[in-house]
């Protein structure tokens, strides 16, 4: 029998700042080695790197580009070769558009970019990932745990950005099929939903959401933080929902909820 009292390896994607630099810290703190997976080295992210090490956190860094089925293949090899084993796959990494342009003045290669990264990169990365943890043993009470972070748009239509939305719909999706696909082998698959967090991705439109936020868009008014999707994602790596897969949580401050 496996000891329980190894200290597992988390590995994030997008790790470098945001949602995913927060994730990656708040996983740290709670005694897992993490591998973070950002598109360069670390040398580039001076800032991340400092905020990592103020929390005193174990971490090895990893670059490539998760659309590259060559470079996904060889980040996982690398991680599998350099910390042993994957327990946590959290997919995080994800572009936007990098115009946002009405549905229909949408172009295919704005369409293939945003698919490429946010859906097809974690489609196939989870795949390898899932492998790997197959030939793994069990732990506590399962193998692995894969958690997607997708965003409120899977369900929410923004028609200036419908190659994001489509996106993350597909996002939805593959939880619920990987979900299916491991529940036999005790890797279970999770969703988080996140609506307005301030991250890079929102500067640009931060305006906007101030004003969503103030007219009460959002029954929690405030901006969600980084911090508050970590938190989810610790829950969910935790020992506590294994009679749970196939989940997603919405951390929108409410915004899901339907009202009149």
């Amino acid at each position: 029998m496996p000891s329980q009292n190894i200290k597992k390896t988390a590995f994030v994607t997008g790790g470098s700042r945001g949602i995913g630099l927060a994730v990656a810290r708040e996983l740290g703190q709670a005694g897992y080695r993490l591998a973070i997976l950002a598109t360069r080295p670390e040398n580039f992210y001076p800032e991340s790197m400092k905020y990592l090490q103020e929390a005193e956190v174990t971490y090895h860094w990893f670059s490539g580009d998760i659309g590259s089925s060559e470079d996904r293949r060889r980040i996982v090899r690398e991680v599998a070769e350099s910390l042993g084993e994957i327990h946590v796959l959290v997919n995080n990494a994800g572009v936007a558009p990098k115009i946002r342009a009405d549905l229909l003045d949408m172009t295919e290669e704005s369409y293939d970019y945003v698919m490429d990264i946010n859906t097809k990169g974690n489609m196939f990365m989870t795949q390898l990932v899932a492998n790997q943890m197959c030939r793994q043993p069990v732990y506590g009470s399962k193998r692995g745990t894969i958690i997607n972070i997708s965003s409120c748009s899977s369900e929410v239509s923004s028609v200036n950005r419908g190659e994001y939305c489509i996106s993350k719909a597909g996002i939805s999706m593959l939880t619920k099929l990987y979900a299916d696909r491991l529940a036999s082998e005790r890797i279970y698959v999770y969703e988080i939903r996140p609506g307005v967090i301030r991250t890079d991705m929102t500067a640009a439109v931060e305006e906007k959401y101030e004003k969503l936020i103030q007219q009460g868009v959002f029954p929690i008014a405030r901006w969600g933080l980084p911090e508050d999707v970590a938190k989810a994602v610790r829950a969910f790596c935790s020992d506590d929902f294994c009679y749970t897969t196939g989940s997603a949580i919405d951390v929108d401050g409410g915004f899901h909820i339907r009202r009149l």
